[in-house]
C-alpha cells in the first residue's frame, strides 16, 4: 500500500523525509520505505504521524476523505 496521503502531507508543510524521520525517530529510509509502501508502517507510527497532523489514522490510509 503507497501511502500518498502521508507524503501529500510532508510535501504541504514543507518538510523533507529527513525532517520528519528525526521527529519519528526512526531513519531517513525508514520513512522513505513508508511512504513508498515497500514498508508497513506501525500503529503507533500512524498514531504519531496523525497527531503530527492533527488528522485521523483513516484519513492517512484513506479510509475516510475528512481531514
Amino acid at each position: 500500500m503507497k501511502y500518498q496521503r502521508i507524503q501529500n502531507l510532508r510535501e504541504d508543510n514543507d518538510l523533507t523525509q529527513k525532517e520528519l524521520s528525526k521527529y519519528l525517530q526512526i531513519s531517513p529510509r525508514t520513512y522513505s520505505h513508508y511512504e513508498n509502501g515497500t514498508r508497513t508502517i506501525p500503529v503507533e507510527m500512524l498514531a504519531r504521524l496523525a497527531t503530527y497532523y492533527n488528522t485521523t489514522i483513516d484519513y492517512l490510509v484513506g479510509r475516510t476523505d475528512v481531514r
